[in-house]
């Protein structure tokens, strides 16, 4: 089994920048991929980033590239994903993920574990 706990969500006006983090207990944090996805209201789970075990690979939707960057620190347990340049699109409750697969995953089903989420809120 796998815990994963986000945080760092919350309120930010359009243009500014957060930082979410992603704590891994319970499995060698080493031997996962892991991805971050996103909900808006009445709308269907979406690919946001993923990275492989060690980071040297990455993936990302295109709504976000160049502004969100996602990165791991194997020695703490933890993924990152840094959103820049904020945009009212953004706003969604930003779900952890965890693969038992070496690659980079970009669909929900090929994630055997998941946090609670945490909501980001872009005002304009």
């Amino acid at each position: 089994q796998v815990q994963l706990v986000e945080s760092g969500g919350g309120l930010v006006q359009a243009g500014g920048s957060l930082r979410l983090s992603c704590a891994a207990s319970g499995r060698s944090f080493s031997t996962l991929a892991m991805g971050w996805f996103r909900q808006a209201p009445g709308k269907e789970r979406d690919f946001v980033t993923a990275i492989n075990w060690s980071g040297g690979s990455t993936s990302y939707a295109d709504s976000v590239k160049g502004r969100f960057t996602i990165s791991r620190d194997n020695a703490k347990n933890t993924v990152y994903l840094q959103m820049n340049s904020l945009k009212s699109e953004d706003t969604a409750v930003y779900y952890c993920a965890a693969s038992l697969g070496l690659k980079v995953p970009t669909r929900t089903y090929e994630y055997n574990y998941w946090g609670q989420g945490t909501q980001v809120t872009v005002s304009s």
